[in-house]
């Protein structure tokens, strides 16, 4: 009786052990597996929000943290293509959009679509609607943000890019439509395949993604 029970113990262990290690595995924000977790509302905003200037020190010469606002070439760059279509967007814009976001607030979410195509699936939903809320949060409300459509590595490159466009423009159409956020603090643009999340893994799901980066903090946004 004693042997059974040891061995039942053991038995018991392997398998909590074998869970644990499963769901330290799963990613935070996969968007493919039915069992993922959806971002939420806090999560995006937490991402989004500008960091926090830190007190000045009585004693030290602490200069203010200018380098949190867009710089002159920055804001320039961002009037330039607010309200723009994301196909009349040149392959340099998109660069210079991609060099500038890699340094702001963003957040990668992982939002699955119907096959071969520009819908969202059901299952992303919440994430996107969480998204919405975000956006018209008192935090994040009046900021400029780019909507950045990425795509695995299957397919051609000018498929690609054409698809990453039709999924970022379809994300900000529904913001748009469901949230009332104004058409011009979205900037969208499509990268296709050519800045993929994990180069090691090309066609791995966390590849297919969109994000999003807070631009401008709204307090220089309408300027």
């Amino acid at each position: 009786m004693r042997m059974a029970a040891k061995g039942l113990t053991a038995i018991l262990s392997v398998i909590t052990i074998g869970v644990a290690l499963s769901l330290a595995g799963s990613p935070a924000f996969a968007g493919d597996d039915g069992n993922s977790k959806n971002v939420t509302e806090d999560e995006i905003v937490r991402a989004l929000a500008p960091p926090a200037k830190k007190p000045l020190t009585r004693g030290l010469s602490i200069a203010p943290q200018a380098d949190l606002a867009p710089s002159a070439a920055e804001t320039k760059l961002i009037q330039s293509v607010r309200g723009r279509s994301t196909r009349s967007l040149s392959s340099t814009e998109r660069e210079e959009i991609a060099s500038v976001a890699k340094d702001k607030p963003n957040i990668d979410l992982e939002i699955t679509f119907d096959y071969n195509s520009a819908n969202i699936s059901a299952k992303s939903l919440p994430s996107v609607q969480a998204l919405g809320r975000a956006l018209t949060s008192s935090d994040l409300k009046g900021s400029t943000f780019v909507v950045a459509g990425h795509t695995d590595a299957a397919g051609g490159e000018g498929y690609n890019q054409e698809l990453s466009e039709r999924r970022a423009d379809s994300i900000k159409r529904y913001l748009v439509e469901k949230y009332s956020i104004s058409a011009t603090d979205l900037v969208t643009v499509g990268y296709g395949k050519s800045k993929l999340k994990d180069p090691a893994q090309p066609m791995a799901e966390v590849n297919r993604r969109v994000q999003v980066v807070n631009m401008e903090n709204k307090t220089t946004a309408s300027k």
